[in-house]
């Protein structure tokens, strides 16, 4: 029998309620508001006193209403038909509300309930299987969807009949399993799991090494994140959060994209919702979408739901990874998230922590962070989540505490600095405060140098301490003026504004320098290495500035041309004629 419980206490979106009968840690409630049923969830329990955060607004809610207890945690559907799909931080499909506006206490069902898929199946009857193994597969959206045992189960089972290959609803019986003690199980397409729990079918979790290519040159080439790889990316506002997001997740070598616009303004939401359905995707030709997921919970939707969006997104990312896919999963922002945590606690009249965010906020980042990775499946098979979050630090500050509690477990750190954004230096990623913790494991280092170069990671550090030094001569110049300095001071900053220019800048609304396969990235970066080794004779500083000027002008026309194309190879030449004459007049 339901555990029911009495409203007793309400401060906006918490709610104490007193209960009849036992209840557990995140159980799903209802609670009855003039006959409407409002979701919520149990983040407390103490004696007869059941604490929920209300996923709805809780107007007009009064003492004295039921709620009635469901028995399991906050859990979202699982099968095919995800894909192209608009969800809210429940996972309500935002395409079958009615109005413009959400109604309160208004559900949806996350999948269609009468399309029929095209099943194959992969096993037969006879084998033996556990959770999460491979039963068969749908074509969804051109993608392979496996249909897989439920991951619920435990031990291993047999199977006794799997359907035929034909089409089916996700409703309709595809297989019955045998458990070791004789019960039998019936399995459909779909399976529900609950958010806060990772999904670990899996055989193995090592460390991630393969190289994530996002075609953006600051990420790929100075700090690049890997397959199953984290990382994070704290800026100001309007320094290029959401573009930079925007241009990895139409971009990166990845089979599936989750959004997750967590507590982000509504009109940026929007902008998912109106862009991504015309963008063609450059790796298949078809639409972008296709391989799309957005979950979205936008500022002015309760705050509650903030908190179960970015689950919801993870959880379904595991759950394509368990077939065997690449799924890159992007969250904006994470910092609604914690403030989500921060103002939940402060209802619970809890300690509060650095800047009143709650105690364990660092526990609760790296618990979510760890959930993504690169794992080996039973069956000898790889997936992977990559999660990148944006972090939106008030006034800009890194030293506040999800930037601080981010940075101990994303291994990926790319700081936008309002500087470069001023100066409209897009991506404005700050090279010398960014990192990439994965360039220091030898498993990724063994990798690119088979697949790209022996000397890349050389040429990446070299780099990034000609970016330094030339910072350091930028800071005096500016106190000692153009003369107080060597001129071989300014052919050294020169080189730093060279990197700066055609390595570290990239324009996401030109066709062609939007995307840069590392290829063509491995190619600049010998021909800009090759500059800044080259021994240069300067009499005047003014003579150093108008030649790299020069020289940065030719290769930015470069980086706007098709790569080996005609017009490209012209520059080519161009930049080869100048660096021979500056050569000879040594």
């Amino acid at each position: 029998m339901a555990t029911k419980g009495i409203v007793k206490g309400i401060v906006s979106n918490l709610v104490t309620v007193e209960v009849d009968g036992p209840v557990s840690q995140n159980e799903i409630c209802y609670i009855s508001v003039g006959g409407v049923r409002l979701m919520s969830e149990v983040i407390k329990v103490i004696g007869q006193n059941a604490y929920l955060q209300v996923f709805e607004s809780t107007r007009g809610m009064r003492v004295g209403d039921e709620a009635e207890f469901m028995g399991h945690m906050l859990e979202v559907t699982l099968g095919p038909g995800m894909l192209s799909r608009n969800y809210d931080g429940l996972q309500n499909d935002l395409d079958k509300m009615e109005g413009v506006f959400l109604k309160r206490g208004e559900y949806t069902f996350a999948l269609d309930h009468e399309r029929k898929w095209p099943f194959k199946p992969l096993a037969k009857a006879g084998d033996k299987v556990g959770a999460g193994d491979w039963l068969g597969e749908v074509d969804e959206n051109f993608q392979p969807h496996k249909i897989m045992a439920p991951f619920t189960f435990e031990g291993v089972y047999t199977i006794k009949s799997i359907a035929p290959e034909g089409e089916y609803t996700i409703h309709d019986r595809i297989a019955t399993l045998v458990a070791a003690n004789g019960e039998e199980r019936e399995v459909a397409m779909t399976q529900k799991w609950p958010v806060k729990k990772a999904i670990t079918c899996y055989r193995e979790k090592p460390r991630p090494y393969k190289l994530l290519e996002t075609g953006v040159r600051t990420i790929d080439t100075v700090n690049p994140i890997v397959e199953g790889g984290t990382g994070f990316i704290p800026g100001p506002f309007g320094t290029g959060k959401t573009v930079l997001q925007h241009a990895i997740s139409k971009q990166a070598e990845a089979d599936i994209v989750i959004i997750a616009a967590c507590g982000e303004r509504a009109n940026e939401v929007v902008e998912i919702f109106a862009e991504f359905p015309h963008l063609v995707d450059p790796h298949t030709g078809r639409k972008l979408m296709e391989r799309t997921i957005i979950i979205a919970n936008t500022s002015n939707m309760p705050v509650a739901a903030r908190e179960a969006s970015v689950y919801t997104a993870m959880t379904i990312a595991e759950y394509y990874r368990s077939m065997g896919l690449k799924v890159l999963l992007m969250a904006d922002s994470t910092s609604r998230w914690a403030q989500a945590l921060r103002e939940m606690s402060n209802r619970l009249e809890e300690l509060p922590g650095p800047d009143a965010f709650p105690m364990d906020l660092s526990a609760i980042i790296a618990n979510f962070y760890a959930r993504a990775g690169y794992v080996e499946l039973k069956n000898g098979a790889t997936g992977s989540v990559t999660f990148i979050g944006t972090v939106s630090p008030a006034g800009g500050n890194l030293k506040e505490p999800v930037t601080e509690n981010t940075k101990k477990v994303a291994r990926c750190f790319y700081a936008l600095e309002q500087e470069r954004a001023d100066k409209k230096r897009y991506p404005a990623v700050n090279p010398i405060d960014s990192y990439s913790k994965y360039l220091e494991y030898p498993e990724f280092q063994d990798y690119v140098a088979q697949h790209i170069s022996p000397t890349w990671i050389e040429k990446v550090n070299e780099i990034k301490t000609r970016m330094l030094r030339g910072k350091e001569i930028s800071e005096q110049i500016n106190i000692l003026g153009d003369d107080g300095v060597p001129v071989d001071y300014h052919v050294t900053f020169w080189k730093s504004e060279l990197i700066d220019f055609v390595i570290l800048q990239q324009d996401a609304f030109d066709a062609v320098d939007a995307v840069t396969s590392l290829e063509r990235q491995e190619f600049m970066l010998d021909k800009v290495i090759g500059i800044c080794h080259t021994e240069f004779t300067f009499d005047t500083f003014t003579e150093v500035m108008d030649y790299f000027k020069q020289m940065i002008n030719i290769f930015k026309q470069m980086n706007y041309s098709e790569y080996k194309s005609e017009q490209f190879n012209t520059f080519d030449v161009q930049a080869e004629n100048l660096l021979t004459e500056r050569r000879e007049n040594k």
